[in-house]
């Protein structure tokens, strides 16, 4: 496993770590945060890129879906 795989376990669980925090303290901004972490984890995980190349990969794939999430909870 090179570095950028485990880097990418890593932020997996991390992000985890992070959205059962959010739970346990009924924060919603820490649980959205985890997931964030955990997607970007498993983009990077998965391909074996760098941490900036999978943090580009999933802004861009916000920025392009963005218009159909509603993220305000309204």
């Amino acid at each position: 496993m090179n570095r950028d795989r485990f880097e990418g376990v890593w932020r997996q669980f991390s992000g985890e770590v992070r959205e059962q925090w959010g739970t346990l303290t009924d924060d919603p901004f820490a649980v959205a945060a985890g997931t964030r972490d955990r997607l970007a984890g498993r983009i990077q995980e998965q391909s074996g890129i760098a941490k900036q190349e999978a943090h580009r990969q999933f802004e861009d794939f916000m920025n392009r879906n963005r218009n159909g999430w509603d993220l305000s909870g309204r």
